[in-house]
């Protein structure tokens, strides 16, 4: 494989490092306060849930997600810090990327109708299905560094 200024796998680490960055900035810009004390996150989910078109959705999010909100809005926030750490220090990287990739198709389902998070969504799945499969901690990862994973 022929690439400019970084190998191949250094070019994956930094798609894998910018998909963590992209996590954290998630994370940073939520409003925990809303979302911990007045359940302002979940509510909103809740309010996209009922109006699917897909029953599925509405029955699944009636099943897992309403009947435990201050818990599931603490999974939610935590999750993207954790995936932002995970994927920007390499630590657990594939777990990381696969938890990722699940989060964002739960996202791209829920918000199916709802175009403006619709590419973002889409674009951080493609980031974490390409990284997972090249194997993206193979270098510059604590992963590379304690060979896990190899």
């Amino acid at each position: 494989m022929q690439t400019v200024w970084l190998t191949g796998a250094e070019w994956l680490a930094v798609l894998r490092i910018g998909l963590g960055l992209w996590w954290l900035e998630s994370w940073r810009h939520k409003d925990r306060e809303g979302w911990f004390e007045r359940g302002t996150g979940i509510a909103w989910a809740a309010d996209v849930a009922s109006k699917h078109r897909w029953a599925a959705v509405r029955t699944g999010f009636e099943t897992v997600v309403a009947p435990r909100p201050r818990l599931m809005a603490h999974v939610v926030v935590y999750a993207e810090l954790a995936l932002g750490l995970g994927l920007v220090t390499g630590f657990l990287t594939p777990i990381a990327l696969a938890g990722g990739l699940l989060l964002n198709l739960l996202y791209l389902v829920l918000m199916i109708h709802d175009w403006a998070e619709q590419g973002q969504n889409a674009m951080m799945a493609l980031i974490s299905l390409v990284a997972l499969l090249a194997l993206s901690w193979q270098t510059w990862s604590l992963d590379s560094a304690i060979g896990l994973f190899l």
